[in-house]
């Protein structure tokens, strides 16, 4: 198959999916069709984790050697699509407005590019069509399931839209956020609003909360620590002449340091309630921990440039964001890297009218096959 057949049918692949978008932990279908083009190909379906969606796929060299796994996430986005594209979803207000059908074609091209090179692989590639990334739920339930066992590294991407296509993103280290999720409850008591000191007024302890709660960043951790704290929701009161009894704050902390991740919780706790007790309320901190950080192993960089130098394709240094992904899950357990791959597209993820340029559908196979072809082969050399 040449390249340009190759592009052709991946698009095709792409299109498809894009048509159809699949809710998180939803896609079925889009199960259905993975393993349908995956059997085309003659690439074997893992069964064995017994997934009701997402799917498992391997490769088995023709030389004995590690496990390497590669993962695509293949759920779409609750987003009426404004794109007008001729292949637009068909699903009223579900969009693949993230880019993971484009995931999920790229990875099945690199297993129809390394199946032909089955022969010559020194170990085992298995291929992870991942559900339900937006809620943060498949990576654990994978996981769980044992897609890891035996796996010795993990390689990831998601699109990029503001990288050219042919250039990926390259970086170790911390990349994308850890997300973790709070709610505050104030607690007062409520009264009429003329008469407020018969009350304790939630609402003014709130606001110090909200106001104070930055101090964690500017004067409790180090500068060098990347924190965002933001409060989203303020919720409280029904009428405008009565104070309530209760305000309840909900926000998300992001940072890149897993040590200052761990600090934010007590320190948060520690500002609340004493904010509250300067007011005379009560302050309950609910605390929900989200995803831990994306972060890239070292021993994994030359690699994937190397991988991505061969082809000609340009590197860059990965630009960090704020924005969370559940590939961390399996940093966990196994050495992971995750890249950004070029797409020039002109909105960003989760935009109603978010596109890509198709072309780098052919880039990101390339990539992941030159990419996992050497990782296996390289390995058998170290242990030899």
């Amino acid at each position: 198959m040449t390249d340009q057949l190759l592009l052709n049918k991946l698009i095709d692949i792409r299109r498809e999916l894009h048509r159809f978008p699949e809710l998180s932990m939803k896609e079925y279908e889009t199960t259905k069709r993975i393993k349908k083009w995956l059997k085309h190909y003659d690439i074997s379906i893992a069964d064995a984790f017994q997934l009701d969606v997402g799917a498992v796929a391997e490769i088995v060299g023709g030389k004995p050697g590690p496990i390497l796994a590669i993962r695509a996430d293949i759920d779409a986005l609750p987003i009426e699509e404004k794109t007008n594209l001729p292949f637009a979803s068909e699903v009223n207000g579900v969009m693949h407005a993230c880019g993971h059908d484009f995931h999920t074609a790229s990875i099945i091209g690199a297993a129809i590019l390394l199946k032909k090179r089955q022969q010559e692989l020194c170990g085992t590639i298995r291929f992870i069509f991942q559900p339900g990334e937006e809620t943060a739920s498949g990576a654990k339930m994978l996981v769980e399931k044992g897609v890891l066992e035996g796996v010795e590294a993990i390689f990831g991407m998601h699109n990029k839209p503001d990288l050219p296509v042919g250039t990926i993103g390259i970086k170790p280290g911390p990349l994308m956020a850890s997300v973790d999720r709070f709610e505050i409850d104030v607690k007062g008591v409520g009264g009429h609003a003329g008469i407020p000191e018969k009350t304790i007024d939630p609402i003014a302890a709130a606001g110090q909360i909200v106001t104070s709660l930055q101090t964690i960043v500017s004067r409790n951790l180090s500068p060098f620590q990347n924190v965002v704290v933001s409060i989203t929701q303020i919720h409280g009161g029904s009428s405008w002449n009565v104070i309530p009894d209760k305000v309840t704050l909900e926000g998300t902390v992001r940072t890149f340091q897993e040590e200052a991740r761990e600090k934010i919780p007590a320190l948060m706790k520690r500002t609340a309630e004493g904010i509250g007790a300067a007011f005379g309320a009560s302050v309950d901190v609910k605390w929900y921990p989200y995803l831990p950080v994306v972060n890239n192993d070292d021993t994994l960089e030359k690699l994937a440039t190397k991988a991505a130098e061969d082809l000609s394709y340009q590197v860059v240094e990965a630009e960090q964001s704020p924005g969370g992904e559940d590939f961390a899950v399996y940093q966990q357990h196994v050495p992971g890297f995750f890249v950004w791959m070029g797409t020039a597209g002109e909105y960003e993820w989760h935009h109603p009218s978010f596109s890509l340029n198709e072309e780098a559908l052919l880039v990101a196979a390339s990539y992941f096959a030159n990419l996992s072809f050497h990782f296996l082969n390289s390995f058998h050399y170290r242990k030899n």
